[in-house]
């Protein structure tokens, strides 16, 4: 059974990336995952998704999606 975290950081805060291929950059938290102590940050930690088509006609596409980056690499920016 998972242990939920304890995460520092809420929805809505301004952070600032500490580590990781999006270091120094700032965004805004949307989502929380405190099963695992991840969270999303608006624009940040972008990954590439290819997506097969379904049906016969159809095309595949590239979906960007926002990938979840754990609460320990975030800083919260004071304003």
């Amino acid at each position: 059974m998972l242990k939920k975290q304890k995460v520092h950081v809420k929805i809505g805060d301004n952070v600032k990336i500490i580590s990781g291929f999006d270091k120094e950059k700032v965004g805004e938290i949307t989502k929380i995952f405190p099963n695992n102590g991840t969270v999303i940050v608006k624009g940040m930690n972008i990954k590439y998704k290819h997506i097969k088509p379904n049906q016969q006609g159809e095309v595949g596409e590239i979906k960007q999606i926002e990938a979840p980056i754990h609460h320990s690499n975030v800083k919260i920016i004071k304003n």
